[in-house]
């Protein structure tokens, strides 16, 4: 099983969550020290190569980015709640009935 690296302040952030995320993220860790991918998860190419975000669904949404590349562990880098985004309201103006182009 592979030890987790936690960096920076994530494993502070983990403590903060309610017990519920802190037991469905722990789950999902788990599976990953094993040597299995988690349930629900994508690359994040754009952090780095073999970087991968963890979607952990309770009560909100959460997310874990972590990299399991290296035989002595999982390093840990972020948890975070991810928030919602508002989507910008339109406005569409039409042109009258007596328009002409």
């Amino acid at each position: 099983m592979k030890q987790l690296f936690w960096i920076g302040n994530s494993y502070k952030a983990l403590t903060a969550f309610p017990r519920e995320i802190k037991q469905a993220a722990g789950f999902q860790l788990h599976l990953i020290q094993q040597g299995h991918n988690p349930d629900d998860w994508k690359p994040m190419q754009g952090i780095g190569a073999n970087v991968r975000e963890i979607r952990v669904h309770v009560a909100g949404e959460h997310r874990i980015i972590y990299l399991a590349k290296f035989a002595e562990g999982v390093y840990i880098f972020m948890l975070s709640r991810r928030k919602r985004r508002r989507r910008r309201k339109r406005i569409w103006i039409l042109p009258g009935p007596g328009f002409v182009m």
